[in-house]
């Protein structure tokens, strides 16, 4: 039986997509199986696998419309139509046919929510349903929040509020999650997103997030999904989750109202590490919770010998473009 997770390991669990400099065995077998979702000028905007190209190109051409594939190069040149509502509603078109046809088990998880696509400038490309960004390869956002009380028994003076995911949600049932996450959809501010989300998940009032919750920064990472994720293991998640931390009264009683989450507990730091050893919380979850314990000195230079790698990866430089290119970054 495998032992208890590093903070290195946890972090490549979360960030788990191959640097070449870093792995360039892993970088090379996995680029063999991938293509290059490009826009017209060549921007690079998502990493699409081999079986999904083929899919597209086996869809009906009145489906999928033009694609130009450069099996040299591995790109994908697709929905290059004239405005942004165009290019939304013929991918819509596609994810539906997909869906109806069973052709990708991920689509299983449909949410009817649009998640956005940048070109450069921040200029949103196109929307895409939210289950089959991955079937892109396309960049994905969020919001996560830390929400924790004062404890002076406790140590390092605080303990952490956890969730616990519902055991019908389509990926990562029953893992463990932040105090409050959620998905950012087109057009959306992420500070309003993140109050929305605190009360849909948590009954965290309004007029509370308004005067407590503070903007600590954006966390960055590439993950390849498992089983866990729902639908088709290998996905390319390139992920940006602007970050908020949250000192909640200490008498504060959090209540699940959406569904998504079963439970929440009250954890000391130790109790919330022993857990992340164990992987028992979503990997994106876990590397929001390094950062926080990075912020708050819990990891340190001196306590931790992955310290600078743990650092430098939860800040991955991105290919693709989009706000988290010119939006603030964590600094500690």
């Amino acid at each position: 039986m495998p032992g208890p997770m590093s903070n290195l390991d946890i972090m490549k669990e979360g960030d788990s997509f191959p640097y070449p400099d870093k792995e360039p065995e892993a970088y090379e077998a996995l680029s063999k199986k991938l293509y290059t979702l490009v826009w017209k000028n060549g921007q690079p905007l998502g990493y699409m696998l081999d079986f999904v190209v083929e899919k597209l190109l086996a869809a009906p051409d009145w489906i999928r419309g033009l694609i130009i594939v450069d099996q040299k190069k591995r790109t994908v040149r697709a929905f290059e139509l004239f405005t942004e509502v165009e290019r939304t509603t013929f991918i819509a078109h596609l994810m539906r046919y997909w869906r109806e046809n069973k052709v990708f088990d991920v689509l299983k998880g449909w949410r009817s929510e649009l998640w956005p696509v940048y070109g450069t400038n921040d200029e949103v490309l196109y929307s895409v349903e939210r289950s089959g960004t991955g079937l892109l390869g396309i960049m994905r956002y969020g919001v996560h929040m830390t929400a924790y009380v004062k404890d002076e028994t406790a140590s390092h003076g605080i303990k952490i509020l956890v969730a616990q995911r519902a055991a019908n949600k389509s990926t990562y049932p029953n893992m463990l999650d932040n105090s409050v996450a959620g998905g950012l959809m087109t057009g959306e501010d992420p500070y309003k997103c993140i109050i929305r989300e605190a009360d849909e998940e948590a009954d965290i009032p309004e007029e509370l997030m308004r005067e407590r919750a503070k903007f600590a920064g954006m966390v960055t990472y590439i993950h390849v999904t498992d089983e866990r994720a729902g639908g088709e293991a290998g996905q390319i998640y390139p992920e940006t989750q602007w970050v908020y931390d949250i000192e909640l009264p200490a008498d504060f009683q959090p209540q699940p109202k959406d569904g998504e989450v079963a439970g929440f507990f009250l954890w000391t730091v130790e109790q919330v590490q022993e857990k992340l050893a164990e992987g028992r919380f979503k990997p994106n979850c876990a590397l929001v919770l390094l950062d926080f314990f990075i912020r708050r000195k819990i990891i340190t230079p001196e306590n931790e010998p992955d310290y600078d790698e743990i650092v430098r990866r939860l800040h991955r430089k991105l290919p693709f473009p989009g706000p988290h290119q010119t939006g603030p970054s964590t600094t500690y």
